[in-house]
């Protein structure tokens, strides 16, 4: 199964940059604020699933521009996102990338994420360990959040500023050595995993964007909860990843805010 996850993210990773800078047609998706789709995430999409249907006929399918329309059947199903970083996609900017996990019985088991542009291929199967380009990688072993390089998302619909994610980012630029924000969930998630960062945070995210991501996180070594430390699931809407070793820290950000205008 991980050897098809890889021929199916590379296939659609070579088909985005061949597609770069090429695109045609770009439309707001249905009742969405600043969500783009073009003609490319769906092209991207069809090689996925078609690679998963040749080997895997009766699995199901859950994939960002068809939603659930291949329906809930089998024990196993594919989470997929075509191409995380549409926005930097059309704007020919080099940050994007191909996601593809399998879950089982609700239990994501399989992550694969494929950053065209470096040809970098990050792997994680479940109990397994993860790795970049075949080689293991882990999450870094800095432990304060002053000396942390960490990474946020904003959600599409950022100018009503849900879950108070602009004050969120503004309280971690204070506490933390810097904050970057690069459009790709799926590629932030991977970083942290392979070390660069040490933890990220956002809210408003779907299935397809973190499933992998999460996935390498854990079996690197990192942990991963929603921003109370809760368990998580790729089934709500907020996440929080991190070294494990500045999660504490990086919850009482979290909740100094809201501890803050509960008062």
């Amino acid at each position: 199964m991980l050897d098809i996850a890889i021929e199916a993210a590379r296939s659609a990773g070579k088909y985005l940059k061949q597609n770069l800078g090429r695109v045609r047609q770009i439309r707001l998706k249905e009742g969405e604020e600043k969500n783009l789709v073009t003609e490319i995430d769906k092209g991207s999409e069809e090689i996925i699933i078609d690679t998963i249907k040749k080997h895997f006929p009766v699995h199901d399918i859950l994939a960002e521009e068809s939603g659930r329309k291949h329906g809930r059947t089998s024990e196993y199903r594919w989470v997929i996102d075509p191409l995380d970083g549409t926005t930097n996609f059309t704007h020919g900017f080099p940050v994007f990338c191909v996601s593809i996990a399998l879950e089982r019985k609700g239990e994501i088991i399989l992550g694969v994420i494929y950053d065209p542009n470096f040809d970098e291929i990050f792997t994680a199967e479940q109990g397994k360990g993860a790795f970049l380009n075949g080689k293991k990688m882990s999450v870094s072993r800095i432990d304060s959040l002053t000396k942390s390089l960490l990474v946020t998302g904003f959600p599409y619909n950022i100018t009503k500023n849900p879950d108070h994610a602009v004050e969120h980012f503004v309280n971690f630029l204070m506490r933390a050595q810097a904050v970057r924000r690069m459009g790709s969930a799926a590629i932030d998630l991977a970083y942290v995993a392979a070390g660069r960062y040490e933890g990220f945070w956002e809210v408003a995210l779907n299935p397809w964007d973190m499933a992998a991501g999460a996935l390498l996180v854990t079996e690197a070594g990192g942990k991963i909860t929603d921003f109370s430390g809760n368990p998580f699931s790729i089934y709500r809407k907020e996440i929080l990843a991190s070294n494990g070793l500045v999660h504490d820290e990086m919850m009482q950000v979290l909740r100094s805010f809201e501890n803050a205008i509960m008062k």
